[in-house]
């Protein structure tokens, strides 16, 4: 899988999970949990840091357009 192909897929994952969240408001630990079990659901296998670290950047990025 090469990086442009990667980055389609991550812009996509983060545009369905921006959809869901806002047409369902959580917790903001219960949206982390949901986004973790989508991303390994399309197959992306990061380290726990990287996860992490994306985790909050897609969290951080719903919040910001919610508010």
């Amino acid at each position: 899988m090469n990086a442009k192909c990667l980055a389609s897929f991550l812009g996509g994952a983060l545009i369905g999970a921006a959809a869901g969240i806002l047409l369902a408001p959580e917790k903001g630990s219960d949206l982390r949990d949901k986004i973790v079990e989508a991303l390994k659901k399309r197959g992306i296998r990061l380290n726990h840091k990287e996860m992490d670290s994306l985790v909050n950047e897609i969290a951080e990025e719903i919040q910001a357009a919610e508010g």
